[in-house]
């Protein structure tokens, strides 16, 4: 069992930057990869980003291309999402994943709660 926490929600005017953070506990597998996804009202869950706890298989949406970087603390289990220049689109719930592999990350075994996220125009 993994368990993952996510932190850092909030509301932002648009052009604005967040962090979020998600702690990882329990059985982490340094060769999984971790994501973060979100969903905002109405729509499907989505895939946003995507690595590894060697700071590889780095995979992004193209809706945040150049705007959001993830990265990993191996050290401290912690997994980041840093968002710049956010948009109104950007609101949903943020959500921290894991799977094996990077390419498991189209169906993670294991979810945090989620972090609302909200960008105001």
């Amino acid at each position: 069992q993994v368990q993952l926490v996510e932190s850092g929600g909030g509301s932002v005017q648009a052009g604005g930057s967040l962090r979020l953070s998600c702690a990882a506990s329990g059985r982490v597998f340094r060769r999984s990869a971790m994501g973060w996804f979100r969903q905002s009202p109405r729509k499907d869950r989505e895939f946003v980003a995507g690595i590894t706890w060697s700071g590889g298989g780095l995979q992004y949406a193209d809706s945040v291309k150049g705007r959001f970087n993830i990265s990993v603390d191996s050290s401290k289990n912690m997994v980041y999402l840093d968002m710049k220049d956010m948009k109104p689109e950007d609101t949903a719930v943020y959500y921290c994943a894991t799977a094996l592999t990077p390419v498991g990350l189209r169906q993670p075994q294991y979810w945090g709660q989620g972090t609302r996220v909200t960008v105001s125009s």
